[in-house]
């Protein structure tokens, strides 16, 4: 059988710990700054865990 390959897509914006936690980006975090107050900002910093079935999803397509 061939190798799966990996979605790039998803490899590009989704991180796997080493402890098999999903990580990824908050939207809306990168332009149109101004008019988002301040606390809002602060809140899109850092990543966000994915959990349940999508968290088995994106897996599958990176190959994990």
């Amino acid at each position: 059988m061939p190798k799966l390959k990996v979605h790039s897509g998803t490899k590009d914006r989704i991180r796997v710990t080493k402890t098999g936690k999903v990580l990824r980006r908050h939207s809306t975090s990168n332009h149109f700054l101004q008019k988002k107050s301040t606390s809002r900002k602060r809140r899109f910093a850092g990543f966000d865990k994915i959990v349940g079935n999508s968290k088995n999803n994106i897996k599958k397509k990176l190959g994990v």
